[in-house]
């Protein structure tokens, strides 16, 4: 069976990007059949799928939302890119955000990504959404199809109080029964520096919070030069620095997410 895993927190720079590239990328070399799916308009996860100018991609996510808002074929399977690492991959780029409001008055407009994804669940074990920093009507869409979502906080006070934010919307989703049955896949912490008191002191207030309440990984992604190169250079982390502490950290982080499955 497929599942599908947003990757969202209503609070930007904590690492959605980041983690949805290299945890679809370790899926995939655990032999994992990943769709990764680029839902925001700024276009970075197609930036680090090595897209380096998303706005000149002929077919994106946004073209086959626009067809299917029109009410023709949505051909979402002229946007797919076979990506050298073993993943594929739907881009995006701004137009997703020039008209998005337009979405708003749209029939079933929550509905777009189940309506038009949904037949790939045969295709791949895991289809990764990467959301944008918002609680807009992409986003929506992107949690009302998934079965979980992975919440990437970065290890500072101002995340936890996002943290909280996003946990609200979550509610929300279920409780307007767009979708009732969304679980959180856990809780990643990004860019951990142990060294730091404050970081240990968010770590430690995360978990006294939330654990009791809320899956945390235990894998941990550790702040680090290599990882921020990584979006500028179009490459995972894999391919940029195999040997380092958050490649080995995802890999990490992929076999928490397929332990979740037994």
């Amino acid at each position: 069976m497929c599942k599908v895993i947003a990757i969202a927190n209503q609070k930007g720079g904590v690492g959605k990007t980041t983690t949805a590239t290299n945890l679809g990328i370790a899926l995939s070399m655990k032999r994992k059949r990943v769709l990764l799916i680029d839902a925001d308009a700024q276009g970075n996860l197609s930036i680090c799928l090595g897209s380096t100018n998303p706005d000149q991609i002929p077919f994106t996510l946004a073209d086959a939302i626009w067809n299917h808002m029109e009410g023709r074929p949505s051909k979402i399977r002229d946007a797919i890119i076979h990506h050298e690492e073993g993943v594929d991959y739907i881009p995006c780029n701004i137009e997703l955000s020039r008209g998005e409001p337009a979405l708003i008055n749209a029939r079933r407009r929550e509905y777009f990504f189940t309506d038009m994804l949904s037949e790939f669940k045969q295709e791949y074990d895991y289809i990764l959404i990467d959301c944008s920093p918002s609680l807009g009507i992409i986003t929506v869409n992107a949690l009302t199809m998934a079965d979980s979502v992975i919440i990437p906080v970065q290890v500072e006070y101002l995340s936890l109080k996002g943290l909280e934010l996003f946990l609200q919307s979550i509610d929300d989703i279920r409780s307007c029964r767009l979708n009732p049955n969304l679980q959180i896949e856990g809780v990643l912490m990004t860019m951990v520096d142990e060294r730091m008191v404050l970081c240990r002191e968010v770590i430690h207030e995360l978990k006294a919070g939330y654990g009791d309440v809320l899956p945390v990984f235990q894998t941990t992604i550790p702040k680090s030069i290599k990882a921020a190169e990584i979006s500028a250079l179009g490459k995972s982390i894999f391919k940029h620095a195999p040997k380092g502490k958050v490649a080995e950290a995802y890999l990490k982080l992929a076999k928490e997410v397929l332990a979740n499955e037994k």
